[in-house]
């Protein structure tokens, strides 16, 4: 049996101005014996009129024709009149997910790219039984730029995800492109801890930004940090390029106390001491290299987080500028064993076998001098993320000089 079929559709906001398929079927010819008003037909031999389909209303969100969609923005198709038996959101060969609502809609699920056009085709069954396919276009925003986002365990390394690190570790969050909006940046950041607690933001730069809780985490905290960035504006055209995210666990509680006057380094392990060293410390006094910069050579007050390991780093006096063979803090390049780094300046804690004042005298260039022994075991039981507390130097560290979040505090943090 051939029935009239209206198909109505349309777009959220929108009148209904996609065409609708529809058909009729001309009656006899005028004057004929029987003749049935045009656009009817009736079985042979029934002389009621056979029904005519529902009419099919077709909703479709994002509507037809919009651009700057938002790629996190939900597709939404819903009908009325009939039934949605599929519906596919496509950009060339990619295509969205979604899945069919308890109230019979359509929603996406999965997210979309920037700068692309989608076809939403839609196949939809009215209340006769036929099928008809129906489609809507429209196009994602265009950024001025996209910034992809990493995670960092400091200026020198990525963090791994699934690592373990010392109760100092920051979570660090790296945007390739400078942020304007930093509000809208912190928004799209989620940093979940087990156990719970609070924390601040700081920005190091215009691209990087760093959260700490109040004190030095708990051993065994589990943290979890997520970037929201798809579809994020961080101002100036800038949008994030992806949702990232990243986890790590504090380990056990180390912490470091070396001491400008009495010249030892002691180690604390969950708040007991595990051991004690005998160090050397910086010598202090200042120089000026050969682009004017004044620099001065005391291992500098404050705490410090470990960043890198070295099992040999060459050093020399010209790492930092000092070339002149006559400067008496002068020193020609060396092989040092068992580097632990704790500034982006240059101090370390490593292996000083020429120094015969370990314990007694401060005389290293900025770095804390151990015995071999020692500086192996530091080596070895150190994680990046460790606390390194220098006391008694008159020259307190930057807080950018490595990770010197913990030199500020909590209630000056970010600001």
């Amino acid at each position: 049996m051939l029935q009239r079929r209206t198909v109505i559709l349309g777009a959220v906001g929108t009148a209904a101005g996609l065409a609708a398929a529809g058909c009729s079927h001309a009656g006899k010819a005028d004057g004929a014996k029987g003749a049935s008003p045009a656009g009817e037909w009736h079985s042979p031999g029934d002389a009621s009129e056979s029904p005519a389909a529902a009419a099919v209303t077709l909703t479709v969100s994002p509507a037809t024709g919009k651009t700057d969609v938002s790629p996190i923005e939900p597709v939404l198709v819903s009908v009325q009149g009939g039934t949605l038996e599929s519906v596919t959101v496509a950009s060339g060969s990619k295509k969205v997910g979604g899945e069919v609502q308890s109230d019979g809609s359509w929603k996406s699920t999965g997210t979309m790219a920037y700068s692309k056009t989608y076809t939403v085709t839609a196949s939809i069954k009215d209340s006769t039984g036929e099928t008809v396919q129906k489609t809507s276009t429209f196009t994602t925003l265009k950024p001025k730029a996209v910034a992809n986002i990493t995670f960092q365990a400091n200026g020198l390394a990525a963090l791994k995800s699934g690592g373990t690190y010392g109760v100092g570790q920051p979570v660090i969050v790296a945007f390739s492109k400078s942020v304007s909006d930093k509000a809208a940046a912190e928004k799209a950041i989620e940093v979940e801890t087990t156990p719970s607690v609070s924390g601040k933001f700081h920005w190091v730069s215009n691209s990087i930004v760093h959260w700490r809780p109040e004190k030095y985490w708990a051993k065994g905290t589990e943290i979890k940090v997520s970037v929201n960035g798809l579809g994020a504006h961080f101002g100036k055209g800038v949008y994030g390029s992806a949702n990232r995210s990243a986890s790590f666990t504090i380990g056990r509680a180390l912490i470091a106390i070396s001491d400008n006057n009495t010249h030892r380094c002691k180690v604390y392990i969950d708040g007991k001491m595990v051991r004690d060293m005998a160090c050397s410390n910086g010598r202090g006094g200042y120089t000026t290299i050969a682009n004017g910069q004044k620099i001065h050579f005391w291992t500098q007050s404050g705490p410090h987080v470990v960043l890198s390991k070295e099992l040999v780093h060459s050093m020399s006096s010209a790492s930092y500028g000092l070339t002149d063979k006559n400067n008496p803090f002068y020193y020609d390049p060396e092989d040092v064993k068992f580097c632990t780094r704790i500034s982006y300046s240059g101090e370390f804690l490593h292996a000083a076998p020429w120094n015969h004042q370990l314990g007694r005298a401060n005389i290293s260039h900025g770095c804390v001098n151990l015995g071999e022994a020692d500086a192996e075991w530091v080596y070895h039981n150190f994680l990046i993320g460790d606390v390194v507390q220098v006391k008694n130097s008159p020259k307190a560290l930057p807080l950018t000089d490595g990770l010197g979040d913990w030199t500020v505090s909590y209630d000056k943090y970010g600001n």
